[in-house]
Protein backbone atom coordinates (compact mmCIF):
# COMPACT_ATOMS: atom_id res chain seq x y z
CA UNK A 1 0.00 0.00 0.00
CA UNK A 2 0.97 3.39 -0.89
CA UNK A 3 0.79 4.88 2.78
CA UNK A 4 3.32 1.91 4.00
CA UNK A 5 5.82 2.51 1.38
CA UNK A 6 5.51 6.10 1.87
CA UNK A 7 6.07 5.34 6.17
CA UNK A 8 9.04 3.57 4.82
CA UNK A 9 10.51 6.24 3.30
CA UNK A 10 10.36 8.64 6.23
CA UNK A 11 11.47 6.23 8.53
CA UNK A 12 14.64 6.07 6.02
CA UNK A 13 15.07 9.58 6.20
CA UNK A 14 14.75 10.01 10.17
CA UNK A 15 17.16 6.57 10.54
CA UNK A 16 19.80 8.55 8.61
CA UNK A 17 19.43 11.96 11.45
CA UNK A 18 19.00 9.08 14.17
CA UNK A 19 15.43 10.36 15.19
CA UNK A 20 13.56 7.76 16.56
CA UNK A 21 9.97 9.60 16.93
CA UNK A 22 8.75 12.35 14.51
CA UNK A 23 5.87 14.14 14.73
CA UNK A 24 3.50 15.29 11.94
CA UNK A 25 0.66 17.60 13.13
CA UNK A 26 -2.10 19.04 11.02
CA UNK A 27 -0.73 22.92 10.54
CA UNK A 28 0.72 25.24 8.66
CA UNK A 29 3.03 27.69 9.80
CA UNK A 30 0.09 29.68 11.40
CA UNK A 31 -1.97 26.61 13.40
CA UNK A 32 -4.80 27.36 10.96
CA UNK A 33 -7.56 24.70 11.65
CA UNK A 34 -7.96 24.27 8.01
CA UNK A 35 -4.80 24.41 5.43
CA UNK A 36 -4.21 24.77 2.29
CA UNK A 37 -2.31 21.52 -0.16
CA UNK A 38 0.85 22.29 0.41
CA UNK A 39 0.56 21.69 3.89
CA UNK A 40 -1.14 18.89 4.03
CA UNK A 41 1.83 16.73 4.99
CA UNK A 42 -0.37 14.47 7.76
CA UNK A 43 -3.26 13.49 5.50
CA UNK A 44 -0.67 12.49 2.44
CA UNK A 45 1.01 10.12 5.04
CA UNK A 46 -1.49 8.25 6.93
CA UNK A 47 -4.85 8.24 4.19
CA UNK A 48 -6.92 10.28 7.07
CA UNK A 49 -8.53 13.60 5.30
CA UNK A 50 -10.38 14.82 8.81
CA UNK A 51 -9.84 18.44 9.50
CA UNK A 52 -7.69 17.16 13.00
CA UNK A 53 -5.47 14.86 13.76
CA UNK A 54 -1.61 14.78 15.18
CA UNK A 55 0.39 11.64 13.12
CA UNK A 56 3.42 10.11 15.20
CA UNK A 57 5.79 7.64 13.36
CA UNK A 58 8.22 5.73 15.35
CA UNK A 59 10.66 3.42 14.22
CA UNK A 60 8.21 0.33 14.30
CA UNK A 61 5.23 1.66 14.61
CA UNK A 62 2.77 4.74 14.38
CA UNK A 63 -0.39 6.50 15.43
CA UNK A 64 -2.75 8.88 14.51
CA UNK A 65 -4.67 11.30 16.84
CA UNK A 66 -8.43 12.44 16.12
CA UNK A 67 -11.12 14.03 18.10
CA UNK A 68 -14.88 12.18 18.60
CA UNK A 69 -15.85 14.03 15.02
CA UNK A 70 -13.38 11.98 13.04
CA UNK A 71 -13.28 8.45 14.95
CA UNK A 72 -15.56 6.36 12.56
CA UNK A 73 -13.93 7.98 9.46
CA UNK A 74 -10.67 7.99 10.61
CA UNK A 75 -11.31 3.86 11.57
CA UNK A 76 -12.25 3.53 7.53
CA UNK A 77 -8.90 5.51 6.10
CA UNK A 78 -6.41 3.83 8.61
CA UNK A 79 -7.21 0.83 7.41
CA UNK A 80 -4.68 -1.23 5.71
CA UNK A 81 -2.10 1.32 6.87
CA UNK A 82 -0.60 0.11 9.62
CA UNK A 83 -1.34 3.49 11.45
CA UNK A 84 -3.30 2.97 14.82
CA UNK A 85 -6.26 5.32 15.71
CA UNK A 86 -5.49 6.84 19.22
CA UNK A 87 -9.31 8.35 20.15
CA UNK A 88 -8.77 11.65 21.66
CA UNK A 89 -10.80 12.23 24.74
CA UNK A 90 -11.66 8.39 25.29
CA UNK A 91 -11.03 6.75 28.66
CA UNK A 92 -7.31 4.71 28.24
CA UNK A 93 -6.33 7.23 25.18
CA UNK A 94 -2.60 8.00 25.91
CA UNK A 95 -1.53 11.13 25.46
CA UNK A 96 0.75 12.12 22.21
CA UNK A 97 3.65 13.40 24.94
CA UNK A 98 3.33 10.18 26.80
CA UNK A 99 3.65 8.06 24.12
CA UNK A 100 6.54 10.17 22.28
CA UNK A 101 8.07 9.69 25.53
CA UNK A 102 7.55 6.00 25.30
CA UNK A 103 8.83 5.46 22.21
CA UNK A 104 12.30 6.98 22.40
CA UNK A 105 15.37 5.36 23.57
CA UNK A 106 17.52 6.73 26.32
CA UNK A 107 19.58 9.71 24.84
CA UNK A 108 16.92 9.69 21.87
CA UNK A 109 15.66 12.31 19.23
CA UNK A 110 12.55 13.90 18.52
CA UNK A 111 11.73 15.14 14.91
CA UNK A 112 9.08 17.55 13.70
CA UNK A 113 9.13 20.49 11.66
CA UNK A 114 9.54 23.62 13.80
CA UNK A 115 7.42 25.71 11.26
CA UNK A 116 4.03 23.94 11.92
CA UNK A 117 4.40 22.65 15.28
CA UNK A 118 3.37 25.63 17.83
CA UNK A 119 5.45 26.66 20.64
CA UNK A 120 3.22 25.35 23.49
CA UNK A 121 3.21 22.08 22.44
CA UNK A 122 7.08 22.01 21.42
CA UNK A 123 7.72 23.04 24.98
CA UNK A 124 5.39 20.44 26.36
CA UNK A 125 7.29 17.62 24.54
CA UNK A 126 10.61 19.16 25.37
CA UNK A 127 9.70 18.90 29.00
CA UNK A 128 8.43 14.97 28.80
CA UNK A 129 11.50 13.87 26.82
CA UNK A 130 13.80 14.99 29.61
CA UNK A 131 13.16 11.99 31.08
CA UNK A 132 15.37 9.83 28.56
CA UNK A 133 17.52 12.92 27.94
CA UNK A 134 16.28 13.45 24.76
CA UNK A 135 16.97 16.08 22.06
CA UNK A 136 14.63 18.12 18.81
CA UNK A 137 15.57 18.04 15.40
CA UNK A 138 13.12 20.60 14.66
CA UNK A 139 15.12 22.41 11.14
CA UNK A 140 14.06 19.89 8.64
CA UNK A 141 10.99 18.53 7.26
CA UNK A 142 11.06 15.08 6.36
CA UNK A 143 7.94 14.86 4.83
CA UNK A 144 8.98 17.62 2.32
CA UNK A 145 12.00 15.12 1.71
CA UNK A 146 9.67 12.56 0.43
CA UNK A 147 7.08 14.10 -1.00
CA UNK A 148 8.03 15.26 -4.32
CA UNK A 149 4.90 15.95 -6.30
CA UNK A 150 3.67 18.60 -3.33
CA UNK A 151 1.89 21.19 -4.26
CA UNK A 152 3.08 24.57 -4.35
CA UNK A 153 2.72 26.93 -1.74
CA UNK A 154 -0.33 29.54 -3.24
CA UNK A 155 -0.29 32.33 -5.70
CA UNK A 156 -3.55 33.62 -5.01
CA UNK A 157 -4.54 37.58 -5.26
CA UNK A 158 -5.65 38.96 -1.94
CA UNK A 159 -8.30 41.78 -1.63
CA UNK A 160 -9.14 44.72 0.83
CA UNK A 161 -12.07 44.65 2.72
CA UNK A 162 -13.92 47.57 2.79
CA UNK A 163 -15.21 49.03 5.48
CA UNK A 164 -18.40 49.52 4.34
CA UNK A 165 -18.48 45.42 4.96
CA UNK A 166 -15.86 45.63 8.09
CA UNK A 167 -16.76 49.06 9.68
CA UNK A 168 -13.44 49.91 11.46
CA UNK A 169 -9.94 51.25 9.83
CA UNK A 170 -6.97 49.73 9.66
CA UNK A 171 -5.52 52.94 11.77
CA UNK A 172 -7.87 52.00 14.39
CA UNK A 173 -7.08 48.76 14.83
CA UNK A 174 -3.53 49.35 15.41
CA UNK A 175 -4.60 52.15 17.95
CA UNK A 176 -5.88 49.78 19.90
CA UNK A 177 -3.65 47.39 19.79
CA UNK A 178 -0.50 49.96 20.98
CA UNK A 179 -2.67 50.62 23.55
CA UNK A 180 -3.19 47.56 25.34
CA UNK A 181 0.84 47.18 24.34
CA UNK A 182 1.25 49.67 26.42
CA UNK A 183 -1.14 48.77 29.22
CA UNK A 184 1.04 45.23 29.08
CA UNK A 185 4.52 46.54 28.73
CA UNK A 186 4.86 44.96 25.64
CA UNK A 187 7.32 46.48 23.08
CA UNK A 188 6.22 44.04 20.07
CA UNK A 189 3.71 41.76 19.03
CA UNK A 190 4.23 39.29 17.05
CA UNK A 191 1.23 37.64 15.20
CA UNK A 192 1.25 34.50 13.06
CA UNK A 193 -2.82 33.45 13.04
CA UNK A 194 -4.10 33.99 9.56
CA UNK A 195 -7.16 35.28 11.03
CA UNK A 196 -5.77 37.59 13.65
CA UNK A 197 -3.31 39.64 10.83
CA UNK A 198 -6.90 39.56 8.41
CA UNK A 199 -8.77 41.27 10.93
CA UNK A 200 -6.42 44.33 11.75
CA UNK A 201 -5.29 44.21 8.20
CA UNK A 202 -9.11 44.37 6.49
CA UNK A 203 -7.27 41.87 3.96
CA UNK A 204 -8.91 39.08 2.56
CA UNK A 205 -7.22 36.66 0.24
CA UNK A 206 -7.70 32.91 -1.58
CA UNK A 207 -5.08 31.22 0.23
CA UNK A 208 -7.07 28.52 1.74
CA UNK A 209 -9.49 26.93 0.30
CA UNK A 210 -13.04 28.13 2.27
CA UNK A 211 -11.14 30.44 4.19
CA UNK A 212 -10.39 34.02 2.83
CA UNK A 213 -6.82 34.50 3.91
CA UNK A 214 -3.21 35.39 3.08
CA UNK A 215 -0.54 33.76 4.04
CA UNK A 216 1.38 36.01 5.96
CA UNK A 217 3.31 37.23 9.03
CA UNK A 218 3.06 40.56 11.31
CA UNK A 219 5.01 42.57 13.63
CA UNK A 220 3.65 45.78 15.60
CA UNK A 221 6.01 47.89 17.60
CA UNK A 222 5.23 51.06 19.27
CA UNK A 223 6.03 53.43 15.54
CA UNK A 224 6.12 50.68 13.00
CA UNK A 225 4.43 47.57 11.65
CA UNK A 226 5.95 44.99 9.42
CA UNK A 227 3.88 42.29 7.10
CA UNK A 228 5.31 39.16 5.41
CA UNK A 229 3.65 38.36 2.80
CA UNK A 230 4.30 37.32 -0.75
CA UNK A 231 4.17 41.10 -1.97
CA UNK A 232 2.99 39.77 -5.42
CA UNK A 233 -0.25 38.95 -3.60
CA UNK A 234 -1.48 42.19 -3.24
CA UNK A 235 -2.82 44.98 -5.20
CA UNK A 236 -2.54 48.65 -5.20
CA UNK A 237 -5.77 49.51 -3.17
CA UNK A 238 -4.32 47.23 -0.83
CA UNK A 239 -0.42 48.45 -0.69
CA UNK A 240 -2.31 52.12 -0.39
CA UNK A 241 -4.24 51.20 2.41
CA UNK A 242 -0.80 49.78 4.34
CA UNK A 243 1.37 52.71 3.84
CA UNK A 244 -1.46 54.89 4.81
CA UNK A 245 -1.29 52.91 8.01
CA UNK A 246 2.85 52.94 7.75
CA UNK A 247 3.10 49.32 7.54
CA UNK A 248 6.45 48.06 5.72
CA UNK A 249 6.23 45.26 3.63
CA UNK A 250 8.74 41.94 3.45
CA UNK A 251 9.48 38.89 2.07
CA UNK A 252 6.85 36.15 3.62
CA UNK A 253 9.87 33.67 4.68
CA UNK A 254 12.45 36.78 6.19
CA UNK A 255 10.03 36.60 9.28
CA UNK A 256 12.58 34.25 10.80
CA UNK A 257 15.73 36.30 10.48
CA UNK A 258 13.18 39.33 11.79
CA UNK A 259 12.83 37.95 14.66
CA UNK A 260 16.27 36.79 15.42
CA UNK A 261 16.76 40.78 15.15
CA UNK A 262 14.33 42.07 18.00
CA UNK A 263 16.00 43.63 20.95
CA UNK A 264 17.62 41.14 23.61
CA UNK A 265 15.96 43.69 25.94
CA UNK A 266 12.51 43.10 24.37
CA UNK A 267 9.24 42.68 25.91
CA UNK A 268 7.37 40.57 23.42
CA UNK A 269 3.72 40.08 23.10
CA UNK A 270 2.95 36.61 21.27
CA UNK A 271 0.51 33.13 21.96
CA UNK A 272 2.51 30.03 21.99
CA UNK A 273 -0.95 28.12 21.12
CA UNK A 274 -0.13 29.67 17.54
CA UNK A 275 3.00 31.28 17.04
CA UNK A 276 4.88 27.81 15.36
CA UNK A 277 8.57 27.16 17.46
CA UNK A 278 11.12 27.99 15.05
CA UNK A 279 9.98 31.75 15.17
CA UNK A 280 10.21 31.52 19.37
CA UNK A 281 13.35 29.64 19.20
CA UNK A 282 14.74 32.37 16.71
CA UNK A 283 14.24 35.30 18.86
CA UNK A 284 17.06 36.52 20.77
CA UNK A 285 18.15 34.34 24.24
CA UNK A 286 17.13 36.93 26.81
CA UNK A 287 13.84 38.43 25.54
CA UNK A 288 11.17 38.23 27.83
CA UNK A 289 7.96 36.54 26.24
CA UNK A 290 4.23 37.52 27.01
CA UNK A 291 2.56 34.92 26.50
CA UNK A 292 -1.40 35.26 26.59
CA UNK A 293 -3.97 35.02 24.12
CA UNK A 294 -3.80 37.48 20.95
CA UNK A 295 -6.20 40.47 22.72
CA UNK A 296 -7.92 40.86 18.80
CA UNK A 297 -9.41 36.83 19.52
CA UNK A 298 -11.96 38.45 21.58
CA UNK A 299 -12.15 42.09 19.94
CA UNK A 300 -13.06 40.57 16.39
CA UNK A 301 -15.21 37.80 18.30
CA UNK A 302 -17.23 40.70 19.32
CA UNK A 303 -19.36 42.08 15.99
CA UNK A 304 -18.99 46.11 15.21
CA UNK A 305 -22.86 47.18 14.21
CA UNK A 306 -21.80 47.43 10.64
CA UNK A 307 -20.72 43.65 10.71
CA UNK A 308 -23.22 42.24 12.64
CA UNK A 309 -26.62 44.33 9.77
CA UNK A 310 -23.88 42.83 7.13
CA UNK A 311 -23.77 39.10 8.36
CA UNK A 312 -28.12 39.72 8.86
CA UNK A 313 -27.95 40.72 5.06
CA UNK A 314 -25.57 37.76 4.57
CA UNK A 315 -27.98 35.31 6.44
CA UNK A 316 -31.13 35.83 4.11
CA UNK A 317 -28.94 35.25 1.09
CA UNK A 318 -28.06 31.80 2.34
CA UNK A 319 -31.28 31.55 3.55
CA UNK A 320 -32.82 31.86 0.04
CA UNK A 321 -30.19 29.99 -1.58
CA UNK A 322 -30.75 26.80 1.33
CA UNK A 323 -34.67 27.16 0.50
CA UNK A 324 -34.55 27.00 -2.93
CA UNK A 325 -32.37 23.99 -2.81
CA UNK A 326 -35.03 22.69 -0.38
CA UNK A 327 -37.78 22.91 -2.51
CA UNK A 328 -35.58 21.36 -5.78
CA UNK A 329 -34.61 18.70 -3.59
CA UNK A 330 -38.21 17.88 -2.17
CA UNK A 331 -39.53 18.25 -6.06
CA UNK A 332 -37.01 15.98 -7.22
CA UNK A 333 -36.31 12.97 -5.37
CA UNK A 334 -39.06 10.75 -6.25
CA UNK A 335 -38.18 11.55 -9.98
CA UNK A 336 -34.49 11.72 -10.73
CA UNK A 337 -30.93 10.25 -10.10
CA UNK A 338 -29.78 12.16 -7.02
CA UNK A 339 -26.20 11.58 -5.60
CA UNK A 340 -25.13 13.59 -1.96
CA UNK A 341 -22.00 15.07 -4.58
CA UNK A 342 -24.65 16.21 -7.15
CA UNK A 343 -26.83 17.50 -4.33
CA UNK A 344 -23.88 19.29 -2.59
CA UNK A 345 -23.38 21.18 -6.38
CA UNK A 346 -27.07 21.95 -6.89
CA UNK A 347 -26.35 24.03 -3.20
CA UNK A 348 -23.61 25.74 -4.40
CA UNK A 349 -24.56 26.51 -7.14
CA UNK A 350 -27.47 28.36 -5.47
CA UNK A 351 -25.65 30.35 -3.42
CA UNK A 352 -23.29 31.64 -6.65
CA UNK A 353 -26.31 32.89 -7.68
CA UNK A 354 -26.18 35.59 -4.60
CA UNK A 355 -24.98 39.03 -5.20
CA UNK A 356 -20.98 39.39 -3.61
CA UNK A 357 -21.18 35.71 -2.92
CA UNK A 358 -17.00 34.68 -2.41
CA UNK A 359 -17.07 31.33 -2.09
CA UNK A 360 -18.51 28.24 -0.05
CA UNK A 361 -17.14 28.71 3.82
CA UNK A 362 -16.29 24.85 4.39
CA UNK A 363 -16.64 21.96 1.83
CA UNK A 364 -19.89 20.36 1.88
CA UNK A 365 -21.15 18.05 4.28
CA UNK A 366 -24.02 16.24 2.23
CA UNK A 367 -24.80 13.20 3.48
CA UNK A 368 -27.12 10.31 3.34
CA UNK A 369 -28.22 7.81 5.66
CA UNK A 370 -25.25 6.01 7.68
CA UNK A 371 -22.87 8.33 6.31
CA UNK A 372 -24.48 11.27 7.80
CA UNK A 373 -23.22 9.19 11.02
CA UNK A 374 -19.82 10.45 10.64
CA UNK A 375 -20.18 14.33 11.48
CA UNK A 376 -17.32 15.58 9.37
CA UNK A 377 -18.29 13.15 6.48
CA UNK A 378 -17.27 14.18 2.67
CA UNK A 379 -17.86 12.85 -0.61
CA UNK A 380 -16.90 13.27 -3.87
CA UNK A 381 -18.55 12.26 -7.22
CA UNK A 382 -16.14 8.98 -6.79
CA UNK A 383 -17.39 7.58 -3.98
CA UNK A 384 -21.03 9.46 -3.63
CA UNK A 385 -24.05 7.69 -2.96
CA UNK A 386 -27.24 7.27 -4.25
CA UNK A 387 -30.25 9.56 -2.59
CA UNK A 388 -33.36 7.44 -2.18
CA UNK A 389 -36.78 9.18 -1.66
CA UNK A 390 -36.84 7.56 2.03
CA UNK A 391 -34.58 8.67 5.45
CA UNK A 392 -32.88 11.30 5.84
CA UNK A 393 -30.30 13.88 3.74
CA UNK A 394 -28.06 15.84 6.30
CA UNK A 395 -26.54 18.91 5.03
CA UNK A 396 -24.14 20.69 6.81
CA UNK A 397 -22.95 24.24 4.34
CA UNK A 398 -22.23 27.85 4.23
CA UNK A 399 -20.98 30.77 2.41
CA UNK A 400 -18.46 33.52 2.21
CA UNK A 401 -20.19 36.61 1.09
CA UNK A 402 -18.57 40.19 1.50
CA UNK A 403 -21.15 40.42 4.04
CA UNK A 404 -20.69 37.75 6.24
CA UNK A 405 -19.57 34.13 6.85
CA UNK A 406 -22.39 31.96 6.81
CA UNK A 407 -22.85 28.40 8.45
CA UNK A 408 -26.26 26.23 8.75
CA UNK A 409 -26.88 22.45 8.87
CA UNK A 410 -30.54 20.95 7.66
CA UNK A 411 -31.59 17.25 8.35
CA UNK A 412 -33.91 16.98 5.42
CA UNK A 413 -36.70 13.74 5.15
CA UNK A 414 -36.82 12.28 2.13
CA UNK A 415 -39.45 10.14 2.25
CA UNK A 416 -40.61 7.34 5.00
CA UNK A 417 -38.98 7.24 7.95
CA UNK A 418 -39.14 5.44 11.35
CA UNK A 419 -40.44 6.07 14.47
CA UNK A 420 -37.87 6.44 16.26
CA UNK A 421 -36.05 8.56 13.76
CA UNK A 422 -39.05 11.32 13.89
CA UNK A 423 -38.37 11.05 17.76
CA UNK A 424 -34.94 11.71 16.85
CA UNK A 425 -35.42 14.24 14.52
CA UNK A 426 -37.60 16.41 17.46
CA UNK A 427 -35.15 15.53 20.48
CA UNK A 428 -32.61 17.43 18.21
CA UNK A 429 -34.63 20.46 17.23
CA UNK A 430 -36.16 20.66 20.49
CA UNK A 431 -32.53 21.10 21.76
CA UNK A 432 -31.87 23.94 19.58
CA UNK A 433 -34.80 25.48 20.40
CA UNK A 434 -33.93 25.57 23.74
CA UNK A 435 -30.54 27.03 23.66
CA UNK A 436 -31.83 29.34 21.15
CA UNK A 437 -34.38 30.85 23.58
CA UNK A 438 -32.24 31.01 26.51
CA UNK A 439 -32.47 34.12 28.81
CA UNK A 440 -29.35 34.41 30.89
CA UNK A 441 -27.54 36.76 33.22
CA UNK A 442 -24.16 38.59 31.68
CA UNK A 443 -21.07 36.07 33.13
CA UNK A 444 -22.42 33.09 31.83
CA UNK A 445 -20.18 31.47 29.05
CA UNK A 446 -20.88 28.96 26.56
CA UNK A 447 -20.57 25.94 29.45
CA UNK A 448 -23.19 27.59 31.17
CA UNK A 449 -26.00 26.84 28.47
CA UNK A 450 -24.83 23.90 26.69
CA UNK A 451 -27.17 21.43 28.85
CA UNK A 452 -30.25 23.11 27.30
CA UNK A 453 -29.00 21.79 23.92
CA UNK A 454 -27.97 18.63 25.02
CA UNK A 455 -30.80 17.63 28.00
CA UNK A 456 -33.40 16.20 25.59
CA UNK A 457 -30.69 13.66 24.46
CA UNK A 458 -28.79 13.12 27.86
CA UNK A 459 -32.23 12.14 29.15
CA UNK A 460 -32.06 9.26 27.06
CA UNK A 461 -28.46 8.11 27.29
CA UNK A 462 -27.23 9.79 24.03
CA UNK A 463 -24.95 12.27 23.37
CA UNK A 464 -22.64 13.99 20.58
CA UNK A 465 -18.84 13.61 20.55
CA UNK A 466 -18.65 17.42 20.17
CA UNK A 467 -19.47 21.19 21.17
CA UNK A 468 -22.94 22.16 20.72
CA UNK A 469 -21.27 25.36 18.84
CA UNK A 470 -18.77 27.69 17.96
CA UNK A 471 -18.12 31.33 16.92
CA UNK A 472 -18.06 32.12 13.31
CA UNK A 473 -15.66 34.74 12.15
CA UNK A 474 -16.63 37.82 9.59
CA UNK A 475 -15.16 36.70 6.65
CA UNK A 476 -13.24 34.72 7.90
CA UNK A 477 -13.02 30.99 9.41
CA UNK A 478 -15.64 29.55 10.28
CA UNK A 479 -14.73 28.32 13.39
CA UNK A 480 -13.75 30.70 14.82
CA UNK A 481 -12.91 31.64 18.88
CA UNK A 482 -13.53 32.47 21.65
CA UNK A 483 -17.22 31.94 22.53
CA UNK A 484 -18.81 28.33 21.69
CA UNK A 485 -20.68 26.20 23.58
CA UNK A 486 -19.69 23.14 25.52
CA UNK A 487 -20.01 21.00 28.42
CA UNK A 488 -16.61 20.90 29.38
CA UNK A 489 -13.32 22.35 29.10
CA UNK A 490 -11.57 20.72 26.66
CA UNK A 491 -7.96 22.56 26.85
CA UNK A 492 -7.03 22.08 23.08
CA UNK A 493 -10.41 24.50 22.22
CA UNK A 494 -10.29 27.94 22.83
CA UNK A 495 -14.46 29.15 23.42
CA UNK A 496 -15.20 29.17 27.06
CA UNK A 497 -15.21 33.25 27.50
CA UNK A 498 -17.85 34.75 28.91
CA UNK A 499 -20.49 35.66 25.90
CA UNK A 500 -20.72 39.79 24.46
CA UNK A 501 -22.96 41.47 23.15
CA UNK A 502 -22.16 40.99 19.24
CA UNK A 503 -20.74 38.05 19.18
CA UNK A 504 -22.15 35.36 16.42
CA UNK A 505 -22.16 31.53 17.24
CA UNK A 506 -23.73 28.69 16.22
CA UNK A 507 -26.18 26.17 17.85
CA UNK A 508 -25.88 22.93 16.11
CA UNK A 509 -27.01 19.78 18.55
CA UNK A 510 -27.44 15.69 16.78
CA UNK A 511 -27.61 12.16 17.20
CA UNK A 512 -25.46 10.60 15.40
CA UNK A 513 -26.30 6.44 15.40
CA UNK A 514 -22.71 4.51 13.32
CA UNK A 515 -24.38 2.52 10.73
CA UNK A 516 -27.89 4.20 10.40
CA UNK A 517 -28.56 7.86 10.38
CA UNK A 518 -27.14 11.10 11.53
CA UNK A 519 -29.49 13.98 12.07
CA UNK A 520 -28.40 18.00 12.71
CA UNK A 521 -29.98 21.00 12.91
CA UNK A 522 -27.93 24.21 12.77
CA UNK A 523 -28.45 28.07 13.51
CA UNK A 524 -26.47 31.02 14.34
CA UNK A 525 -27.15 33.13 17.06
CA UNK A 526 -26.38 36.80 17.93
CA UNK A 527 -25.49 37.12 21.27
CA UNK A 528 -27.56 40.31 22.61
CA UNK A 529 -28.46 42.59 25.71
CA UNK A 530 -31.72 41.94 27.42
CA UNK A 531 -33.57 43.15 30.18
CA UNK A 532 -31.25 45.05 32.68
CA UNK A 533 -32.66 45.34 36.53
CA UNK A 534 -32.01 44.48 40.13
CA UNK A 535 -30.71 40.88 39.47
CA UNK A 536 -28.19 42.20 36.62
CA UNK A 537 -27.46 42.50 33.02
CA UNK A 538 -29.80 39.47 31.18
CA UNK A 539 -28.51 38.56 27.87
CA UNK A 540 -30.91 36.74 25.12
CA UNK A 541 -30.31 35.34 21.95
CA UNK A 542 -31.16 36.54 18.56
CA UNK A 543 -31.19 33.56 15.51
CA UNK A 544 -29.70 35.58 11.82
CA UNK A 545 -30.53 31.88 10.33
CA UNK A 546 -33.41 31.43 8.07
CA UNK A 547 -34.40 28.85 6.11
CA UNK A 548 -37.14 26.22 6.92
CA UNK A 549 -36.65 23.33 9.75
CA UNK A 550 -38.36 20.15 7.81
CA UNK A 551 -41.71 19.59 9.12
CA UNK A 552 -41.48 16.16 7.74
CA UNK A 553 -39.43 15.22 10.33
CA UNK A 554 -41.31 16.59 13.39
CA UNK A 555 -43.49 15.23 15.71
CA UNK A 556 -45.18 17.85 17.55
CA UNK A 557 -46.92 15.45 20.28
CA UNK A 558 -43.38 15.16 21.46
CA UNK A 559 -42.92 19.34 21.90
CA UNK A 560 -43.98 21.41 24.47
CA UNK A 561 -46.03 24.47 24.12
CA UNK A 562 -43.00 27.12 24.29
CA UNK A 563 -41.07 24.86 21.63
CA UNK A 564 -44.02 25.23 19.08
CA UNK A 565 -44.55 28.28 19.77
CA UNK A 566 -40.91 29.57 18.78
CA UNK A 567 -40.51 26.83 15.91
CA UNK A 568 -43.87 28.84 14.26
CA UNK A 569 -42.81 32.12 15.25
CA UNK A 570 -39.64 31.24 13.22
CA UNK A 571 -41.38 29.80 10.33
CA UNK A 572 -43.05 32.94 10.10
CA UNK A 573 -39.85 35.08 9.60
CA UNK A 574 -38.55 32.06 7.14
CA UNK A 575 -41.33 33.19 5.25
CA UNK A 576 -41.47 36.65 5.42
CA UNK A 577 -37.77 37.40 5.02
CA UNK A 578 -37.33 34.63 2.12
CA UNK A 579 -40.09 34.74 0.38
CA UNK A 580 -39.67 37.91 -1.73
CA UNK A 581 -36.81 36.74 -3.64
CA UNK A 582 -38.69 33.45 -4.55
CA UNK A 583 -40.84 32.31 -7.81
CA UNK A 584 -44.52 31.60 -7.09
CA UNK A 585 -44.20 28.03 -7.18
CA UNK A 586 -41.84 28.24 -4.40
CA UNK A 587 -43.63 30.65 -2.13
CA UNK A 588 -46.90 28.22 -2.28
CA UNK A 589 -44.46 25.31 -1.54
CA UNK A 590 -42.64 27.39 1.39
CA UNK A 591 -45.85 28.49 2.90
CA UNK A 592 -46.57 24.90 3.10
CA UNK A 593 -43.23 24.16 5.05
CA UNK A 594 -43.53 26.65 7.26
CA UNK A 595 -47.48 26.33 8.06
CA UNK A 596 -48.00 26.53 12.32
CA UNK A 597 -48.03 23.45 14.11
CA UNK A 598 -50.48 22.33 17.29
Amino acid sequence: MEIINRLQALRKEMEKRNIDVYLIPTSDFHETEYVGEHFKARAWMSNFSGSAGTLVVCRKCAALWTDGRYFIQAAKELQGTTINLMKMGEEGTVAIEDYVAEHLSQNGVLGFDGRVVNTKLAETLKDKIKQKQGSMHFNEDLVGLIWKDRPSLPKEDAFYLDERFSGKSITSKLTKIRKEMKQLHADVHILSSLDDIAWYLNMRGNDIACYPVVLSFFIIEENTAKLFVDESKLNEQLKKKFAESHIELYAYEAIYHAVENVSEHARVLLDKHTVNYKITSSLPRNVQIIDQKNPSQLWKSIKNETELENNRKAHIKDGVAVTKFMYWLKQNIKNQTITEAQAADVLEDFRKQQENFIEISFDTISAYQENAAMMHYHCDHESTKELNPQGFLLVDSGGQYYEGTTDITRTFVLGDISDQMRHHFTSVLRGMINLSRAKFLYGCSGMNLDILAREPLWCEDIDYKCGTGHGVGFVLNVHEGPNGFRWKVVPERNDNVVLQAGMVTTVEPGIYLEGQYGIRTENELITRKGVKNEYGQFMEFETITFAPIDLDGINPKEMSRDEKNWLNAYHKEVYDKISPYLSDEECVWLKEYTRPID
